[in-house]
C-alpha cells in the first residue's frame, strides 16, 4: 500500500472564539414526546435497579438508588442528555449495594436525598413524610414506608402516575423484615396504607428484581401480590414473612456500613489517570478535542479512515498515524507503545470500534476523540492538507 503523500503547511491557529456548543438533545423528543423523561437502568450483579428522571422543559432531573460501581454509567447518561441533576436520592439505606449517591455529588454537586430516620453521614437533603422534592416543573411526593427498614421511603411523582417503592414493594413481592430494624407488621401498614392507597393505574417501579420484571401497577399487586395481595390479611402476611428463611446479603458487611456515610470510601481513593477521560453512555473511553489539542505532542493519533479520507478535502490532524480500520487488526503492531493512543475518524464512529478492538487487545491508554474530527474542525483546531504526488 502506497504512503499517504506528505501534508501540506499546517493552517493558521485555531480562532480564540469559544468552541461551539455540544449538540443538546430535546428532553422532551428523549422522553417521547412527553414533558418527564424517565430512564430505568440496571445492575445486573445486584439484580438493583436505578431510576433517572427529568423535567423535559427545565432539564432538572433527580437519580434514583444509583450503584457505586455504575457511577460511570449513570453520569455519563446524565452529561449527555445535560441534565441539571438536582438531588440522588435513595429509598433506604441498602444491605445489598453500595449506593453511588456520595460519588454523584461529588461529580455534579446535586444534593444527597435520603429518610431523615436512617442517620447516615454526608446527607445535605434529610427527607421525612410529606416532604416534597422539586425538580423544574415537577417533584417527587414522599412517603414513608418502613418495615424492610425503618428508613424506608416512597417517593411518589405529583400526578401519583409513578412511584418508586425501594424494596417495601417488589413485582409480586416486597421486602424482607428479619434486619435493619424491619417488621412485618409495620411494612404491611406501609404497604396497605401509603402504596396501595394510590390511584389502581399508578404505575410502580420497585428497587430489585432477579427475574426480568421492571414495572407492576397498584391494580396488579393488590390483586395478585403473592404475600399481601387478593384476600390476604395482616396475619396471613405477617406469618409468611416470619416463616421465611433468608440467608443475609452477601455484601451486607461492607454495604450497609458504607452506605451509612452515603457511599464515601472511607479511605480517600486516588486513582491516576493519563487523561480526563469521560465515559460515553456506550461505555467508551473518549477525550475531547481541546484536550487532545492541548497535549498532542505527548500523544498518538491514530487515524482510521480510507485511503480517500486521507488524502481529501477534510484533511488530517498533523503527524497522525494512519491505518485504515479494516486493516487495524492485521498491523496492530506497527503502533507505538510509548505514547497514549487517541484513535480519530470523520465522526467518531468507527473510530470507537477501533477503540473497541485496540482495548479488547490489551491496549490500556487508548481513547476516542469524541465527535471526530468534524468536532475537531469545528472547534477550530488545525487539519493538514494532503496534495496527490
Amino acid at each position: 500500500m502506497s504512503p499517504v503523500p506528505p501534508p501540506a503547511p499546517p493552517p493558521a491557529p485555531p480562532s480564540a472564539q469559544p468552541p461551539p456548543p455540544s449538540p443538546l438533545v430535546s428532553l422532551v423528543a428523549a422522553a417521547g414526546g412527553h414533558s418527564l423523561l424517565l430512564r430505568q437502568l440496571f445492575d445486573a450483579d445486584t439484580g438493583t435497579f436505578t431510576y433517572l428522571l427529568a423535567d423535559g422543559e427545565s432539564r432538572q432531573g433527580v437519580l434514583i438508588d444509583s450503584v457505586f460501581e455504575q457511577h460511570d454509567r449513570d453520569l455519563a447518561l446524565i452529561h449527555e442528555l445535560a441534565i441539571d441533576l438536582v438531588a440522588a436520592l435513595d429509598t433506604h439505606a441498602h444491605a445489598d449495594h453500595i449506593t453511588g449517591s456520595w460519588l454523584m455529588h461529588q461529580a455534579t454537586d446535586c444534593a444527597i436525598g435520603l429518610a431523615a430516620a436512617a442517620g447516615a453521614e454526608n446527607v445535605t437533603l434529610p427527607l421525612a413524610h410529606g416532604d416534597h422534592v422539586a425538580f423544574g416543573g415537577r417533584f417527587l411526593a414522599v412517603r414513608s414506608t418502613p418495615g424492610h427498614t425503618d428508613g424506608c421511603l416512597t417517593y411518589v411523582l405529583d400526578d401519583q402516575s409513578l412511584a418508586f417503592t425501594g424494596d417495601a414493594l417488589l413485582v409480586r413481592g416486597c421486602g424482607r423484615c428479619d434486619f435493619q430494624q424491619g417488621d412485618a407488621h409495620t411494612l404491611w401498614h406501609s404497604i396497605t396504607e401509603q402504596i396501595f392507597t394510590l390511584p389502581e393505574a399508578c404505575l410502580l417501579y420497585p428497587g430489585h428484581d432477579y427475574s426480568g420484571r421492571c414495572v407492576t401497577s397498584v391494580a396488579e399487586e393488590k390483586l395478585f401480590n403473592a404475600r399481601l395481595g387478593g384476600t390476604a390479611t395482616e396475619r396471613d402476611f405477617v406469618g409468611h414473612m416470619e416463616t421465611m428463611k433468608l440467608p443475609h446479603p452477601g455484601k451486607i458487611a461492607e454495604a450497609l456500613p458504607a452506605n451509612l456515610r452515603s457511599g464515601q470510601p472511607r479511605t480517600p481513593t486516588s486513582v491516576e489517570s493519563w487523561a480526563p477521560l469521560e465515559r460515553s453512555y456506550a461505555g467508551l473511553p473518549e477525550l475531547t478535542p481541546s484536550w487532545v489539542a492541548a497535549h498532542r505532542e505527548r500523544l498518538t493519533v491514530l487515524d482510521v479512515r480510507s485511503a480517500e479520507e486521507v488524502t481529501g478535502p477534510d484533511g488530517r490532524v498533523s503527524c497522525s498515524l494512519w491505518i485504515p480500520l479494516q486493516e487495524l487488526e492485521a498491523r496492530m503492531e506497527e503502533i507505538p507503545t510509548q505514547q497514549p493512543l487517541v484513535v480519530v475518524c470523520h465522526s467518531g464512529s468507527r473510530s470507537a470500534l477501533a477503540t473497541q478492538q485496540l482495548l479488547k487487545a490489551g491496549r490500556q491508554q487508548v481513547a476516542n476523540l469524541r465527535g471526530g474530527l468534524s468536532r475537531w474542525a469545528s472547534e477550530g483546531y488545525p487539519l493538514e492538507q494532503a496534495t496527490d504526488s
